[in-house]
């Protein structure tokens, strides 16, 4: 820490009870001064040969012996305190702390050049100057005490002067970087000791362009908002160092925030600081991880923080949805509400999400080569959200009071987005309908309907064909595509019309499960004979598919068409088959993209468990 000594003589000033200082010299006091509390007994000379301001005091009054009160002094008896020991010639040391106060107190008396040579104002101001700006955490400190000595510290410019310095400091290219500051995150290899270069010589160490972060996170709210503002009015610090800054002062500043909570305190005091670092979150994309902005705006919603701030943070966050996991997204319901999870954030998310898509397709809808771009770009980030929705509803599925209304809503609102398998899809189906077990028939056609059995894998086929949880119509369903699948080495074939026509409308080539009323009527245990028989057929043609060599496409003849037939002309036969077709949306899917993975806490492996 920088510091000035001013003065030479020995101190002498001294305490008569708590109330009373005095200077112990051979002549006797003839002024009394009170500021607050406290009573000076002093010298008129020393005082008023740099005090514009207190000749002026004693000159007004109609006692020479009459006592001066200057209650509205900043900085209180401390700093007049500095100031008369400087009109004495008495040691003075000014620090980063005391600075401001006796730059203050110094103003309000009007200890000016044109009163005394070198007076006190001059002498300040170069040591803020030579001193206090050149280094970073005094300037950090002195920015601090400004706070209690408004609006004098204001008007004196040193709040601005303070702002100007951190914020150069802050943009200065960390290869420049020759001060001391705090680092404790993410501390380099070498700092650690822990460099497999290291050989015991001291090296130049590579200074982080987030180094000034920690320390800004001293600051309170308002000098912190000020300061980040004019960091980013300078324009050379990366949007993504801005965000860290965010963060980190979030992370400091609001218990509980890492677990998605707010930890009692100061309500409004919080709301003011989410509202803050909402405001100052960068517009650039990315430059803020979606897992802080899903925490910020579940602070938002704890602390009841304004709408028009929440509504710009859920634009924030729709624009980067993809990046989002499922931990992210699982949020509590508010007091009061049935349901575990608050399904309507996410539902408003995804929503924006697909508004925004629509938005931004319309303005390039011109360019021809940015069409092609976009629609590459647009086609990725569809799939990740699918993806995220697919998982985050395996999750809520587990709440046994969440609606199937919900359920669908949301998994309806991502239907059209392309998908690589339907098998995230399948597995939260599942999980629904394990945890709703009083579901009715219809009920469990109307979720069905959701998932296109051409799109499972082969494991969740295996799965499905043996799930006594799905309607019987959906096993047959997936028995069927996975048999054609396996006689044509991988792919659905094109099928005899026969064939086709025994399907349920819709079904062949749809991207949804077809399942009717006839549901009603359906016996399992007529047909679980049938339904053995196909099975077998269908491993002991994955067996003959695998053991080829030579041809590795199988003919759809070397399925039993008349066992098909038997089988699918029972389950969809009925008087009046045309009227109880399901319509189905219809879904691009990739021909060649990555496989699905889960996004899920427990693990990244796909699992169907019963």
């Amino acid at each position: 820490m920088k510091f000035m000594k001013l003065g030479s003589k020995p101190d002498q000033f001294q305490t008569e009870g708590e109330n009373i200082r005095y200077v112990a010299a051979e002549l006797a006091t003839d002024m009394v001064i009170s500021v607050g509390n406290v009573k000076f007994h002093l010298h008129k000379f020393p005082l008023l040969s740099k005090s514009s301001h207190l000749q002026k005091l004693v000159a007004t009054a109609s006692d020479e012996n009459e006592e001066i009160c200057i209650h509205d002094i900043p900085g209180g008896p401390a700093a007049f305190e500095i100031c008369a020991k400087f009109c004495y010639g008495i040691v003075v040391t000014l620090n980063a702390y005391n600075v401001v106060a006796a730059r203050c107190a110094a103003e309000y008396l009007e200890m000016y050049e044109t009163v005394d040579k070198g007076n006190l104002i001059y002498k300040i101001d170069v040591f803020l100057t030579s001193c206090i700006f050149r280094s970073w955490k005094d300037s950090i400190i002195v920015l601090q005490t400004t706070k209690a000595l408004l609006p004098w510290s204001e008007e004196l410019k040193v709040v601005s002067r303070c702002l100007d310095s951190i914020a150069s400091k802050a943009s200065t290219d960390p290869s420049k970087v020759d001060w001391s500051y705090t680092y404790n995150r993410k501390k380099l290899p070498s700092e650690n000791g822990h460099d497999p270069l290291w050989n015991g010589v001291k090296k130049q160490q590579t200074v982080p362009k987030d180094w000034w972060v920690e320390d800004l996170c001293e600051l309170q709210i308002d000098l912190y908002k000020r300061v980040i503002t004019t960091i980013q009015a300078k324009a050379r610090i990366s949007a993504d160092v801005i965000g860290d800054s965010l963060k980190a002062y979030a992370l400091r500043r609001l218990p509980g925030f890492s677990k998605g909570t707010i930890q009692g305190g100061d309500i409004l005091k919080y709301r003011f600081l989410v509202d803050a670092i909402t405001s100052l979150l960068p517009t650039e994309q990315n430059s803020v991880p979606c897992s802080f902005l899903l925490k910020l705006l579940q602070a938002s919603f704890l602390l009841e923080c304004s709408e028009e701030g929440r509504g710009d943070l859920m634009q924030k966050i729709a624009r980067q949805l993809g990046e989002a996991t499922i931990a992210d997204l699982l949020t509590r319901s508010p007091t009061g509400e049935t349901t575990l999870y608050n399904i309507d954030i996410v539902q408003d998310l995804v929503q924006l999400f697909v508004m925004q898509e629509h938005s931004s397709q319309n303005d390039c809808s011109d360019d021809p080569e940015f069409q092609v771009m976009y629609n590459g770009f647009t086609s990725d980030s569809k799939i990740k959200v699918a993806r995220l929705v697919d998982a985050y509803l395996a999750e809520v599925a587990r709440d046994s009071s969440l609606p199937l209304s919900r359920f669908v809503a949301l998994a309806d609102m991502v239907s059209s987005f392309p998908r690589s398998t339907h098998d995230g899809l399948y597995r939260a189906i599942d999980m629904y309908l394990k945890e709703h077990p009083g579901m009715t028939k219809s009920e469990k056609k109307r979720i069905c309907r959701l998932m296109d059995c051409r799109k499972l894998s082969g494991e969740a086929c295996a799965h499905a064909v043996q799930n006594e949880r799905l309607p019987l119509r959906v096993v047959v369903q997936v028995l069927f595509f996975e048999q054609a699948r396996a006689a044509d080495g991988g792919s659905i074939p094109d099928l005899p019309g026969s064939v086709r026509a025994l399907l349920p409308g819709g079904s062949y080539g749809s991207s949804r499960s077809a399942t009717t009323n006839t549901d009603e009527d359906l016996d399992r245990d007529q047909i679980s004979e049938e339904l053995k028989t196909l099975k077998g057929e269908l491993a002991s043609l994955k067996l003959r598919n695998n053991g080829s060599t030579n041809n590795t496409k199988l003919n759809t003849d070397k399925v039993d068409a008349n066992k098909v037939k038997t089988i699918f002309s029972r389950l969809w036969s009925s008087k009046d088959r045309g009227g109880e077709n399901s319509s189905s949306d219809t879904s691009e899917s990739p021909s060649s993209t990555a496989e699905e993975t889960r996004s899920t806490p427990s693990g990244s492996r796909r699992h169907f468990s019963s």
